[in-house]
């Protein structure tokens, strides 16, 4: 029987762009993964700086209530003044006072630095959101354009899948379990055209006589060294041979 090489070429152009496809599709679920985690990201960035915020007021909160503890205080060594009995206690109230004035200072100084810092944050949270609310439209964007390719990708591999299983049984059943044998040991490409006397997948130099017999494509041959099936590519050399004529 004579080799179908049309059908087992058409076979192996079905199966590389099913393969195409497959390690496409393999693909999007990775990349929609990176997109939801910069959104993520950009939303975790906003958390942050908010939690910040909630943190600088609860210590300004807390100093102020120091303070404001501190300052009750105060008003009671003043009031403790006007009943001191010697100039001793007299002293030490004033001393006491003075370290606890000097201490609502420090804490009134620290409570300025926090709020300047809240400023900051307030603005790092606005412009956090900004760019969230920016970026978020942009990248559900990329994430609805990969769904939309998956979905093409999908509707083309039930296409050429549809054509792949038509295919099949028109194939005669040793070549076609050939060529699976072949696809199996060389990941998937169990073709190999020849290109100016060599194999064009690992460029061996094909025997004369062996070259004849595949361009009369009379039978298989298989390459000697990668083992594939060996063919010509005849609609490339129309091709050329139409290029030349028109030159």
């Amino acid at each position: 029987m004579d080799a179908d090489f049309e059908k087992l070429i058409q076979l192996q152009e079905l199966d590389n762009a099913l393969r195409q496809i497959a390690a496409e599709l393999s693909d999007i679920p990775h990349l929609i993964e990176q997109v939801e985690k910069k959104i993520q990201a950009d939303s975790d960035l906003v958390v942050r700086a908010k939690d910040r915020l909630t943190q600088n007021q609860k210590k300004r909160r807390d100093l102020e209530t120091e303070v404001k503890d501190l300052k009750t205080q105060i008003a009671k060594y003043k009031r403790q003044l006007n009943e001191v009995k010697s100039n001793k206690e007299y002293t030490s109230l004033l001393k006491e006072i003075q370290e606890t004035q000097d201490k609502i200072d420090r804490l009134e100084e620290e409570i300025i630095k926090e709020l300047l810092a809240a400023d900051e944050i307030e603005e790092e949270i606005r412009s956090a959101s900004l760019k969230q609310k920016n970026e978020e439209e942009h990248l559900k964007q990329e994430i609805k354009a990969l769904n939309q390719r998956k979905q093409a990708l999908e509707e083309e591999k039930s296409q050429l899948s549809k054509k792949r299983e038509e295919l099949v049984p028109a194939i005669p059943k040793p070549q076609l379990q050939l060529y699976l044998s072949i696809s199996r040991k060389r990941a998937g490409i169990a073709l190999s055209k020849v290109t100016e006397e060599f194999c064009s997948m690992c460029q061996l130099r094909i025997r004369p006589q062996m070259l004849n017999e595949i361009r009369d494509r009379s039978k298989i041959h298989l390459c000697e060294s990668c083992g594939r099936i060996l063919y010509f590519d005849y609609s490339e050399e129309s091709r050329e041979e139409a290029e030349e004529s028109s030159r």
